[in-house]
């Protein structure tokens, strides 16, 4: 029973001494790199013979050898920051090489890349004519920069009875917004040409509508105004129906165009085609167009009808 109890007290003084040890040794980040020499510590377990005492224990312990690097009595570790670690990778990932003869890798914005949009070619047929309306928009240039072509138009008997034409330097400022600047140019079969300075934006409003809206300044400081917008509604996978409105607006009439001033007309209808693919859908509609204010009176004049509902049917396709 006494030597039982000589071995508690004897192990209760080592712990005491090792913890009193390391509560003064707070450099110490880990045990490891931390060498000690326990050889001179035999405790036999029957209590008649301890070759190293407690006090001994703790001089050891505070003689122990440290990591190579690390300073006594240092309490800073820096973890982040400061000098890289010897052999880590450079922030390029080159590793200190070039490409050497082999050329550069052009990334995904720094190619060129065209498409083309015919986002209505239509056969229109109203209560006294059919005619054929086309309107298009192409492209050439990269993400954030390129040149925009857009084009419309109306053919009467065979004859391109008016078409507005514009080519336009496109801009990402968002993610699904451009800026366009350019020049219009319109043409019509009975009236003079106009020739416009173009500035708009287009892409994609909250809740997918997409919008295209531009403002022209012409000749004798006239200004106007074009809005289009248009919605699919996917009924299913290939089935679409595309809701669009368009209107027109000038500060200025123009009477051998046979325009006025205000909201000149406006246009909306709606469209179902069928994708078969992704690139071809045909399509049926129908759409409501009219003139106000002076441009009414001015197509009142000239014979012709002030309001009509169209019946159209196309073809809509892009690469």
């Amino acid at each position: 029973m006494k030597e039982k109890c000589a071995d508690f007290i004897v192990a209760a003084l080592i712990t005491v001494s090792i913890s009193s040890v390391w509560a003064q040794e707070p450099t110490a980040p880990a045990m490891s790199g931390v060498e000690m020499d326990m050889s001179g510590m035999d405790m036999d377990h029957s209590g008649h013979n301890m070759s190293g005492s407690s006090k001994q224990t703790g001089h050891d312990m505070k003689n122990m050898k440290k990591d190579d690097g690390m300073e006594s009595g240092s309490m800073s570790m820096s973890m982040q920051g400061g000098s890289a670690p010897p052999g880590a990778r450079s922030p390029d990932y080159s590793e200190g090489y070039g490409f050497g003869a082999v050329p550069r890798p052009v990334f995904a914005d720094e190619h060129n890349f065209a498409s083309l949009l015919v986002d209505r070619l239509e056969s229109v047929v109203t209560s006294d004519n059919t005619s054929a309306t086309y309107d298009l928009q192409a492209w050439f240039g990269r993400d954030y920069d390129r040149a925009v072509l857009k084009a419309e138009g109306d053919v009467i008997n065979g004859k391109l009875e008016e078409a507005d034409t514009e080519l336009l330097w496109g801009h990402a400022v968002t993610t699904f917004w451009n800026t366009q600047l350019g020049v219009r140019y319109d043409s019509k079969q009975q009236g003079p040409d106009r020739t416009w300075l173009a500035l708009g934006m287009q892409g994609l409003a909250p809740y997918w509508f997409e919008v295209d809206a531009t403002a022209y300044v012409g000749e004798q400081g006239r200004l106007g105004f074009n809005l289009e917008s248009e919605y699919e509604l996917l009924l299913t996978q290939k089935l679409i129906l595309q809701p669009r409105i368009e209107v027109d607006v000038y500060s200025e009439p123009d009477a051998a165009r046979g325009l006025g001033a205000g909201v000149s007309d406006a246009a909306a209808g709606l469209r179902l085609r069928y994708e078969f693919k992704r690139e071809i859908a045909p399509y049926i509609g129908v759409e409501w167009a009219g003139k106000f204010g002076a441009t009414k009176d001015f197509a009142r004049a000239a014979g012709e009808d002030t309001s009509e509902t169209r019946f159209v049917a196309g073809l809509r396709f892009w690469f």
